[in-house]
């Protein structure tokens, strides 16, 4: 008897009795938006804020508590809230753009942000992607909150006094307020700006109807309070107050427009509506469940199912819209760029350093038709600004390196998008790849060392040359793709094709890696294979020495062949996780989240290295691949407040575990394949645009069995290391026959590895 409980102690620590979970009709129950939320600037467990709105959404609410102006904006071990926030951050490095405030008080009138904080617990708080609530304890109020793409609704659950007061908090750096009493109404403009210079006739216009008459109405600018009705400063805000009940309850309907007054008034008449609070909120979660449920999974554990569908909600906000429906139902937008109001679509949020690696090939084929507006939005930013972005939060960002716009319009292209004008796209990543932008990060710098050597030298001043000349030659390979996919003549897509062999210009033989190189042709040196920074972003040459996206079996010949490839990808995982940090002068968070993760080398809390794990294809041991899959998933991954392991970034490490589970990769953005790994789930349906489906089935699967014996696809075996995107959009049926011991030889023939450059037919 003794023996038997050891065993099912046993079993249970190996999670073979978890309880696992059908089929679920409410995927957005399963959501912890808080997950990622214990996060601080020496270290970062996903940085995220409970973002509180509906996909790709113009706004989104957040509480807030850290200070005003704080890009922390939330933090899960904070005690008070000051105000509850429309938010267009996509990271607190890049902090917030066109932010105001709402918060409710009582007792005395406090409005300075400090003043009006509450305490609150978690204990007292909800928070969903569709409606947040939480109890304010100093004020004896309850706050909710719902959005719509460009509005919201706030209920107020005041207690019995004369002293209920609403404050509006419009942010410091130029902001406009006034109070109509009679309409029960306050407009007002933000102008609050976080990165780079304030672009042209930028304001973020907000309008708000109460559903009480006011008993008192303020305004107030810094820390001084008016009677003014009407108020322009640096720092403005408004009061208003009322007489109230015990339990009654109070609504606020807002709405915001980048464009005008007037178009606030339409987003919020052709949003809300006559909708009551509840009704706004049931279409918030239709929306969120209808999103959700084009990808079903079935037979996880409760924890995987909470953490897949946390991480596919952050896949859903990013860029978000910032274009508006005028009265004729146009499309219509501000200009980052120019300060004037345009014709089209338009959309902010989002770096693509970051971003084409997952989270781009996850749009196309899950959800294309957001895409498809997405590179609208694209043509409108290369005609408006004469570039495309890099970083938009909005408009240009002088922030990270690359020319990974290539990547974003070559994917989508070649995965099928259609219906918008790509020959101007074609025009704007070669323009792109040929040019010094008005910023550093916008274009190529170095772009003239670039061209004319095969590499952007180490000693000419050009910071990060290494990491940018990598990242040139793959942007290289998506433009040559697309020109391929165009049918553009050689004379013009050739060059392409050459520079993107540029890669080898920075092998260094004797280390077996990435290393930067003078201009005159001789290697960097000294030479420290773990210092992060000086020729490399955010990372080390063990990370970037495997950012050859395009060709990784002629990464695995300079390596010395396939054997020596693998060896040097287990070194990334066998070695300490040492490092040298004098580059920075001090220890950046990246660097403490990959020491601490203890995964060696690996530093999945940042995008270099993500990819590097599916590697492994390439050289012929895909199961050591599985083997790491499964490990980073159940390790780095969890719906808790301390749940990622370093930046989420705008939906790009969620991207990587939300196609991890279902059992593949992009590797090589700009080509029509996924590397396989192996399923987390027993079956995953993915409901394609077109109408077909994807089933994904692996009944044997377990925390043990998380190796892949063998793979059939559509009843036939299937031997290959990758998938085609082309063929999943025809339907397709699955079958992975998952044990618990690695079979070696499937995928082990050369013939079976994905794509490389250097071995195309």
């Amino acid at each position: 008897m003794k023996k038997l409980f050891i065993a099912l102690l046993s079993f249970a620590a190996t999670g073979s009795f978890a309880q696992q979970v059908g089929k679920i009709t409410d995927p957005v129950e399963w959501i912890n938006p808080l997950m990622g939320s214990a996060s601080k600037p020496s270290l970062s467990n996903g940085n995220t804020y409970p973002a509180v709105g509906v996909p790709w959404g113009m706004n989104m609410w957040t509480p807030q508590t850290g200070k005003m102006g704080d890009g922390w904006a939330y933090t899960y071990d904070a005690d008070k809230i000051r105000g509850f926030k429309q938010t267009h951050q996509p990271s607190p490095w890049m902090n917030d753009y066109g932010a105001f405030a709402i918060m409710p008080v009582t007792g005395k009138l406090k409005f300075a942000d400090d003043e009006r904080a509450s305490w609150f617990s978690h204990k007292a708080e909800v928070s969903k992607p569709y409606y947040y609530s939480v109890y304010l304890a100093d004020a004896d109020v309850t706050t909710e909150l719902t959005p719509t793409e460009r509005a919201a609704q706030f209920r107020f659950t005041f207690p019995k006094t004369d002293s209920s007061f609403v404050v509006v908090d419009a942010q410091n750096k130029g902001s406009y307020i006034k109070i109509f009493p009679k309409e029960r109404k306050i407009i007002g403009y933000t102008s609050k700006y976080a990165r780079g210079p304030l672009p042209k006739n930028f304001k973020n216009y907000f309008v708000i109807y109460f559903d009480k008459d006011f008993t008192l109405a303020k305004t107030w600018s810094g820390k001084t309070l008016g009677d003014a009705l009407e108020l322009t400063s640096d720092h403005t805000g408004a009061i208003i107050g009322f007489k109230t009940a015990k339990g009654e309850k109070v609504t606020a309907k807002t709405a915001s427009s980048f464009i005008s007054f007037d178009q606030a008034e339409i987003n919020l008449k052709r949003e809300l509506a006559n909708d009551s609070f509840d009704a706004t909120k049931s279409k918030a979660k239709a929306v969120w469940n209808t999103t959700l449920n084009k990808i079903a999974v079935e037979g996880g554990t409760i924890d995987q199912m909470r953490t897949f569908y946390s991480c596919l909600y952050r896949t859903l906000f990013f860029p978000n819209k910032l274009y508006e429906l005028d009265a004729k139902n146009q499309i219509m937008h501000w200009s980052p760029y120019t300060g004037e109001i345009k014709p089209g679509y338009m959309f902010a949020g989002t770096g693509f350093w970051d971003t084409f690696r997952a989270l781009y090939p996850f749009l196309n084929l899950v959800y294309p038709s957001i895409n498809k507006e997405m590179q609208e939005g694209l043509i409108n930013d290369y005609k408006e600004g004469g570039f495309l972005p890099e970083w938009s939060s909005p408009g240009f960002a002088n922030i990270m390196v690359g020319n990974n716009s290539a990547s974003v319009v070559s994917d989508a292209y070649i995965k099928g998008l259609r219906g918008y004008d790509i020959n101007t796209l074609w025009d704007a990543v070669k323009h792109g790849a040929n040019n010094e932008g008005p910023m550093a990060a916008v274009g190529r710098n170095g772009v003239k060392y670039y061209n004319e050597l095969g590499y952007v030298p180490f000693d000419v001043k050009v910071n990060e040359n290494a990491a940018k000349t990598l990242e040139y030659s793959y942007d290289d390979f998506a433009i040559y793709q697309l020109g391929r996919a165009l049918k553009r003549p050689a004379s013009e897509i050739e060059i392409y094709k050459k520079r993107a062999m540029n890669y080898k210009n920075l092998f260094d033989p004797a280390s077996g890696l990435m290393r930067g190189k003078n201009q005159d042709g001789t290697f960097q040196s000294p030479f420290s294979p773990f210092k992060w920074g000086g020729a490399f972003t955010e990372g080390n040459s063990w990370h970037y020495t495997w950012s050859v996206f395009q060709d990784i079996d002629g990464l695995a010949k300079l390596m010395g062949g396939h054997d020596k490839f693998i060896t040097k990808l287990d070194s990334v995982f066998s070695m300490p996780p040492v490092f040298d940090e004098s580059a920075y002068g001090g220890v950046i968070h990246e660097i403490r989240e990959m020491q601490i993760a203890n995964m060696g080398q690996y530093a999945h809390g940042n995008q270099p290295i993500q990819h590097m794990i599916y590697l492994y294809n390439f050289g012929g041991a895909p199961y050591k691949t599985q083997y790491w899959v499964r490990e980073t998933m159940d390790r780095m991954y969890k719906a808790t407040p301390d749940g990622y392991c370093g930046d989420e970034d705008n939906g790009q490490t969620s991207a990587w575990y939300v196609f991890s589970a279902m059992g593949f990769y992009p590797v090589t953005p700009a080509t029509d394949q996924y590397v396989l790994g192996a399923p987390l789930f027993k079956k995953i349906t993915l409901t394609l645009d077109n109408g077909k489906k994807v089933v994904i089935n692996a009944a044997a699967n377990s925390a043990d069995n998380r190796y892949v014996q063998s793979l059939q696809i559509d009843g036939k075996p299937y031997s290959k290391n990758w998938i085609s995107h082309s063929g999943l959009q025809k339907g397709a049926v699955l079958n992975f026959n998952m044990t618990a011991v690695p079979n070696k030889n499937r995928g082990s023939n050369p013939a079976d590895f994905p794509y490389s450059l250097s071995t195309e037919k």
